[in-house]
């Protein structure tokens, strides 16, 4: 304590015996909070040693300095004053050295000594009631501040619901915009594979309702068996496991997490298919647990159809190189033949000067002669296959008597046959045809032609002619070489040459351009034919009445 008068000392000295005997707590606290003096009882309430306190901030052991709860508990005009009024009934919770806490009564008094500022706090034990009153105080106090703050944090969670709830709806409908929009079938299963989701694309394509699959279904359900069991077979053997479940031969790779894209072909609810590009993933958990499998499809008919026809475009375009280069060759040798005869004969000639050889200047000019028709020939079989594939082919039924109209030709054939060769002919039922002479004619030329060429020398053709009351057919056959089976399915593709007729003379348009006239006069070319024991080429017309063709 600070040095202090005589006067003074005699009241501090009262104030020491009050402190040491009074039957209360005293605390005295200078201007700062500082402690100053603390009696017997009041040490004893607080559990610590005079020298554990002494010089130490009352806060230590109260809640608040003394001079502080004065002032605030006084008015502004009042606090010039000397001396302020006590202040009593303070409740406060006090705290032990232990660190527990404890209920007092706290009466305030300042006191200036040589003009220094001192509080004295006289504290008085509570009763059981008033504890339990001045804990309610403080429970109620204490409540009222935790459903304040609870009020506070309740807000704060409620306004962070809201933009939680915000952002999930937003969420919610960028999922729902993607999942009706996504331009691919969506499907997502559980772990043991039944459907839990199933977008509109997935309904449109597949024809089946969401009521209809989900919690229900499958998605084995639009797969073809057949693909299923292939891929187990796949798996099989890139795996070796063999997989019993169809819905596990589909996920298999995704349980494995490899990515894969299949295609595979899904049928509709109508039992239509149409050809998807499928990715199928698996959908774990935190704990990376597969908890489900999403596939998506995409419907590539479009795509297929395009493929299909490039490669159709490919095939074309390399058939008609191969036909180019058929061409080429086969021109090469046919040409090659007839001008060579022209070139020997015509320089032979040159050399029969005589009168005498005029026999052998015969024989060389009807070498020549014979060349050029079979150059004429050749000619002729390039316009019309040209006219043919351009569809310039005019057609003109006429009526006429066809049994002499064959005889005609024949008389004009007989002269390119072999020496011993025979036509014979034979006609049965009407002889008046409605028909196109002209095309007519190259059938017959083209088919007697090819007759004589894969024919013996002494070997028979024999043609028929037969009008019945709905058709009419020409057949032309005979006893050469034949058509292997293998062969017969080409014969009436352009250039073709069967096997064994490589070393025969011939364009290989023939019995194209047969079939092609024979179907501009409404008719079909059919065949028979063996190995070594001969062709029958039969063409059968639809009979045709004049005033049918006139109408169209």
């Amino acid at each position: 304590m600070p040095v202090v008068s005589g006067k003074n000392i005699r009241k501090i000295t009262h104030l020491d015996a009050f402190e040491k005997n009074a039957g209360v707590g005293i605390v005295i606290t200078d201007s700062e909070g500082t402690i100053a003096s603390i009696n017997p009882v009041a040490l004893k309430a607080f559990g610590f040693a005079k020298k554990e306190l002494l010089g130490k901030p009352v806060n230590l052991i109260m809640p608040h300095k003394p001079d502080q709860i004065i002032l605030h508990s006084t008015e502004a005009g009042r606090l010039k004053r000397t001396r302020l009024p006590a202040v009593a009934g303070l409740n406060m919770v006090a705290k032990r050295k232990d660190g527990s806490g404890f209920f007092l009564e706290v009466a305030l008094s300042i006191y200036n000594v040589n003009g220094e500022k001192y509080v004295i706090s006289i504290l008085n034990s509570i009763s059981a009631g008033k504890k339990t009153a001045i804990a309610s105080g403080f429970l109620k106090d204490a409540l009222e501040q935790l459903v304040e703050k609870r009020t506070h944090d309740l807000k704060a969670t409620l306004h962070r619901l809201e933009i939680i709830n915000t952002e999930l709806e937003e969420a919610a409908a960028f999922q729902k915009a993607v999942l009706n929009n996504a331009g691919a079938m969506i499907i997502a299963t559980n772990k043991k594979g039944i459907i839990k989701l199933f977008n509109p694309e997935a309904e449109l394509n597949t024809g089946y309702t969401n009521a209809e699959v989900i919690d229900k279904k499958q998605p084995v359900l639009f797969h073809v068996k057949q693909e299923i069991q292939q891929r187990r077979a796949e798996l099989l053997q890139e795996f070796g496991t063999v997989i019993n479940d169809d819905f596990r031969v589909l996920v298999e790779k995704a349980t494995r997490n490899m990515h894969a894209e299949e295609q595979y072909t899904f049928v509709r609810k109508d039992g239509s298919t149409f050809p998807v590009m499928l990715t199928i993933t698996a959908m774990k958990d935190r704990a990376g647990s597969i908890t489900g499998f999403m596939g998506i499809a995409v419907d590539i008919s479009e795509r297929k159809q395009a493929e299909e026809n490039l490669i159709a475009a490919l095939k074309k375009e390399k058939e008609l190189n191969e036909l180019k280069s058929d061409f080429i060759s086969m021109a090469s040798h046919e040409f090659r033949t007839p001008l060579s005869a022209i070139t020997s004969s015509a320089y032979l000639i040159q050399n029969y000067t005589s009168t005498a050889d005029q026999p052998k200047r015969e024989k060389h000019l009807s070498r020549i002669s014979s060349a050029v028709d079979m150059l004429n020939n050749i000619l002729n079989d390039f316009l019309n296959a040209g006219k043919i594939e351009a569809g310039k082919v005019p057609v003109h039924f006429t009526q006429f008597d066809i049994k002499q109209f064959l005889m005609s030709t024949i008389a004009e054939l007989k002269n390119n046959l072999n020496q011993h060769q025979r036509i014979y002919y034979i006609h049965k039922g009407d002889k008046n045809v409605f028909l196109d002479s002209s095309l007519l004619k190259h059938i017959i030329i083209n088919l007697v032609s090819n007759a004589h060429k894969f024919s013996g020398s002494e070997c028979p053709i024999e043609i028929k002619t037969i009008h019945l009351q709905q058709t009419i057919s020409l057949s032309v056959k005979d006893h050469g070489i034949g058509i292997s089976k293998e062969d017969q399915q080409h014969i009436t593709e352009l250039f073709f040459r069967g096997t064994n007729a490589r070393n025969i003379q011939g364009t290989g348009l023939g019995l194209h351009i047969v079939s092609r006239y024979a179907a501009l006069m409404h008719g079909s070319m059919t065949w028979k034919s063996k190995l070594e024991k001969g062709a029958e080429f039969i063409i059968t017309f639809k009979k045709q009445e004049e005033n049918n063709i006139k109408m169209a």
